[in-house]
């Protein structure tokens, strides 16, 4: 239950969510257009398992790499004083023929320092792996592996919160993923959701969907209009310099408060 006014009294959880589209929430779009996601459905969660408001931020793009994220994002996020700020950044970044991990590991534990230093809880997330879908998904594969690894280690020399989505074997799995199979389907942003509440100590609502069935393997036919209707289109953004979140803004900026649910209130899948 989100309420858009602004608190009168500070709630205990102030969380605010940063990174790109994982974290924005594409691939679960609502009726308008406008979309929720993981991050969203963990505020609700964090609201319904303490059965307290939350106060909740988040200012992830699309589109964005790991620099922008970082420069963009984190001193507005810590600017509004959060307990705890969720971190995800660098996939965009493994799309790109040259990716320097190492790179992107030394600027993940600076930005966790930093949120850490500004008196918030970091929670660091590996994104869901998509690469079952994606052409050249083998080399983005690698590059992913290595740097969960390097995530993994720098969660625990820090003893930050690690939720770590790409090792989930069951969100490999197509049935979790939007027709663009980049970005998560409904059912796999709930699944996310959960993995993150689990790894910040909180079980998640036990209404929500997690868990969905096999689908078919796509057909040739499918394959050419996945080519001609996702693949295409992001070449050409890549060749012209453009961004799927060119002109896009916060969808949270400030403070959104979101209520907990009555206990018997129905599902919010």
């Amino acid at each position: 239950m989100i309420e858009s006014h602004e608190a009168t009294e500070p709630a205990p959880i102030r969380y605010v969510a940063i990174g790109d589209s994982f974290t924005e929430g594409v691939g679960d779009e609502r009726p308008d257009g406008s979309v929720r996601g993981w991050a969203d459905l963990v505020a609700q969660g964090l609201a319904d398992a303490t059965g307290a408001p939350v106060e909740y931020a988040n200012l992830a793009i699309r589109g964005r790499l790991l620099a922008p994220i970082i420069s963009e994002q984190l001193e507005p996020a810590l600017a509004l004083r959060p307990t705890v700020v969720t971190f995800n950044g660098g996939g965009n970044d493994m799309l790109r023929p040259r990716t320097n991990i190492s790179w992107i590991a030394a600027q993940t534990e600076r930005a966790l320092l930093r949120i850490r230093d500004a008196g918030a809880e970091p929670v660091l997330l590996a994104g869901a792996n998509p690469t079952a879908g994606l052409p050249g998904g083998v080399r983005v594969r690698a590059k992913g592996d290595e740097l969960v690894r390097a995530a993994r280690a720098i969660a625990e020399r820090l003893e930050v919160r690690f939720a770590d989505n790409w090792s989930d074997p069951e969100l490999a799995g197509g049935q979790y993923w939007s027709p663009d199979r980049l970005h998560l389907a409904p059912v796999g942003h709930h699944r996310v959701a959960a993995n993150v509440l689990r790894a910040m100590g909180y079980a998640p609502p036990v209404d929500w969907e997690v868990q969905a069935g096999p689908i078919p393997r796509p057909t040739r036919r499918d394959q050419l209009r996945y080519t001609r209707e996702h693949v295409v289109p992001w070449v050409q953004r890549r060749l012209t310099g453009r961004s799927s979140g060119d002109g896009r803004t916060a969808k949270y900026a400030e403070w959104t408060r979101i209520e907990p649910r009555e206990r018997d209130s129905a599902p919010s899948a």
